[in-house]
């Protein structure tokens, strides 16, 4: 494993995270705790010191086995970053799991609020980076979120600040990053093979002003890992029922099929390291958080922080 420092004001991080999204059991088709945790401890022995949550994955339940795994082992120099802003407590209740439905809030009450759930959940004083979780750009047109999380800075309930960069909005949200860089210590920017956005103009005023960045999305999905095809198709609870429909599986896997020249060139490795160790090639980038719903899964990520630097002609 290798490591790094987010940024010029982040923590000291491995370069190959956990996403803990998957975790949770909800989105992501059927996922068994027991393996879960398996996974967790599996991440933490193979020298990853990152994971990255949201308090709405599985609504608390991916913070909640993040914990059982710090109280078993202790947290040592791990490095936990949460996420805020997408309201699953009292935006209505259905029948099924008295949360629900999910709507984006921003005030700065409620994101303390939600801080301090994630806080008791997790079990810890204090949230080494709590994240504004994909919000709309109005959202941050208004001062509160802001707010929120300079007043969690200032109790000490965070340590660092971060904006989880709403997917396709990158270089829409470069000024954000630009007025707020005081305050934001990372950013979390979805990035991948076949989705470059970020390079055009957030990725270098991230390197201009010394704000870490987190590399979301690094397999797209699981797509990158070379094992879906134009037949492939998911379960009604697994949100890449849409985000890789037909049409976008189709467009996505022609992309790939043109890009055999690399994975020939990198033919020592499987196409999930080719897919992480890219992701980290660009100097802007310091950790890439795929997902690991099993130690297999977690295994095979983890390899890649020792990979050299991927070259794409």
């Amino acid at each position: 494993m290798q490591y790094t420092q987010l940024g010029k004001r982040g923590p000291k991080v491995s370069t190959i995270g956990f996403g803990a999204w998957a975790i949770g059991g909800k989105n992501w088709g059927p996922t068994d705790d027991k393996v879960s945790l398996k996974a967790l401890h599996t991440a933490l022995d193979e020298g990853v010191t990152f994971i990255d949550t949201a308090d709405v994955y599985g609504f608390g339940h991916s913070e909640d086995l993040i914990s059982q795994v710090l109280k078993e082992r202790g947290r040592g120099e791990v490095i936990i970053a949460t996420k805020a802003g997408n309201d699953f407590y009292y935006a209505g209740k259905d029948n099924d799991n008295g949360y629900g439905p999910i709507q984006q809030n921003y005030s700065k009450k409620y994101l303390i609020e939600a801080a301090e759930k994630s806080l008791k959940r997790l079990g810890v004083d204090s949230l080494d980076i709590l994240q504004l979780h994909s919000p709309d750009l109005d959202k941050l047109e208004h001062d509160e979120p802001w707010e929120a999380l300079t007043t969690l800075k200032e109790q000490g309930k965070i340590r660092h600040a971060g904006l989880s960069i709403q997917s396709f909005k990158e270089s829409e949200q470069t000024p954000v990053l630009e007025k707020h860089a005081g305050l934001l210590d990372c950013i979390q920017v979805r990035y991948n093979l076949l989705e470059r956005e970020a390079e055009k103009e957030l990725f270098p005023k991230a390197l201009e002003l010394g704000v870490g960045v987190i590399v979301r999305i690094p397999m797209l999905f699981g797509l990158l890992s070379g094992k879906f095809s134009r037949l492939t198709t998911f379960d009604e609870a697994d949100h890449r029922r849409f985000n890789l429909d037909p049409p976008k599986l189709e467009n996505y896997l022609t992309k790939m099929e043109s890009m055999s020249n690399l994975y020939q060139r990198y033919s020592d490795w499987s196409p999930v390291q080719v897919a992480l160790r890219f992701g980290l090639s660009h100097p802007a980038c310091h950790v890439s958080i795929p997902g690991g719903k099993t130690p297999a899964q977690v295994s095979e990520n983890c390899a890649a922080a020792d990979m050299p630097p991927i070259r794409i002609d």
